[in-house]
């Protein structure tokens, strides 16, 4: 870590127990946050967003399960980490990127511009989205349609526009964070969530707040380090790299964390050798790296709500989280998406909305409608002084409770 304005904020957990006194249920953690208008969104998600995820996942699931079950618990994680920020009134703000590693399986969450890069077999692949506006056109539509306004800053009487795409009102150049409750309600908490299992090859991760990526690109920080053993020692080549490019504008900040075969002790991302010109001239690298980013040999994609390779492996018609009877309509027991369902306590479990959303019981969209609906009319019935509907008129049963 170097720091400018001293909100970078970096946590790496190696020995956590899932059933504590349980060793077979270890796992281990690793966060990077990149605070704004102040450290103290930082700060206060660092001592909370782990154990808020791991409160939101039920008791006695197998491994298994368990693994199935976290994505859908990274974002109500997240999310319960900004209501409970945002109830203390503070205005301040931050990224947030976490990382749970159990076994060779990887589970990433992020909101803001804190990258993670998987670096394996010589190919970089970043695991996390960048919720810029630059960078992020879903994003711009997704603010758009919600009210909001999208520019840059104008100087000159309007004449002239600076600096990186903002909303507002508030400013803010990111569409997704913790905290910023003066922005309003387009900024949400509702993480980007991406699950692989890596080949027993292992792999290397890069985890870096902006101060990292404004100044490299995703395979330049991984080739900067490639052949370095130690990944304390490698983290300090990233950051030098970034501050050798750039200079120190921002907190720059580096975790390196090396998944690898027990007992391995030769470093299983070697350095790149010098290419002749005959291999530049044909961009055989290039050429190769192309072709490999999806290859199982690799990794295999578990979880991604926006990956069309995943979607196109499995089919049309399968879903990446059915099967184990963990994400089931509570009403008509249809199978849910791991980032789907709507919460039987509240909204959509992705408004900003105040209440329970991230707890369970889930119903579909549609039983959640009629539910609704039903709800609304026998409201208006007692209004009105007459009984409200019986429960084999609207065709549903009551949800669960939990």
């Amino acid at each position: 870590m170097q720091h400018k304005k001293e909100e970078d904020f970096a946590i790496a957990v190696t020995h956590c127990e899932r059933v504590p006194g349980d060793p077979s249920t270890t796992y281990a953690a690793f966060m990077v946050f990149d605070g704004h208008n102040g450290a103290a969104a930082a700060t206060y998600s660092k001592q909370n967003l782990l154990n808020n995820v791991m409160s939101c996942t039920p008791p006695n699931l197998t491994r298994e399960e368990w693994l199935a079950f976290l994505p859908r618990a990274m974002v109500a994680g997240f999310v319960k980490t900004d209501k409970d920020w945002q109830k203390l009134g503070k205005t301040s703000g931050t990224t947030a990127t976490l990382v749970i590693v159990d076994g060779w399986t990887i589970t990433v969450a992020c909101v803001g511009d804190s990258r993670c890069v998987l670096d394996a077999q010589g190919v970089a692949t970043p695991l996390t989205i960048d919720h810029r506006f630059d960078d992020n056109i879903e994003e711009q539509e997704r603010i758009r349609a919600s009210g909001g306004e999208i520019g840059r800053i104008k100087i000159s009487n309007g004449e002239i526009e600076v600096g990186p795409l903002r909303v507002w009102p508030g400013g803010l150049c990111l569409s997704r964070s913790i905290g910023d409750i003066d922005v309003g309600d387009y900024i949400v908490a509702v993480p980007h969530v991406k699950q692989i299992k890596l080949s027993p090859a292992g792999g290397r991760l890069i985890i870096a707040s902006d101060g990292v990526w404004d100044a490299v690109s995703t395979k330049k920080a991984a080739r900067c380090c490639r052949g370095v053993s130690q990944p304390e020692i490698a983290a300090k080549y990233v950051v030098k790299e970034a501050i050798k490019a750039r200079g120190l504008r921002d907190d720059t900040t580096c975790l390196v964390v090396d998944i690898a075969p027990r007992n391995s002790e030769v470093p299983f991302a070697p350095a790149v050798k010098k290419q002749t010109n005959f291999q530049k001239l044909l961009r055989c690298i290039s050429v190769k790296e192309a072709h490999i980013d999806y290859d199982l040999n690799i990794m295999e994609e578990i979880f991604d709500e926006n990956s069309p390779a995943l979607a196109e492996r499995l089919g049309p018609d399968a879903s990446v989280h059915a099967g184990n009877g963990l994400f089931l309509c509570a009403n008509c027991h249809c199978t849910l998406e791991s980032d789907a369902g709507i919460s039987v306590h509240a909204g959509n479990f992705f408004s900003q909305i105040a209440g329970n959303a991230w707890e369970g019981p889930f119903m579909c969209s549609d039983c959640k409608t009629k539910q609704d609906a039903a709800e609304k009319d026998a409201k208006q019935d007692t209004n009105q002084g007459s009984a409200p509907q019986q429960q084999g008129e609207t065709g549903l049963s009551p949800p669960l409770t939990s």
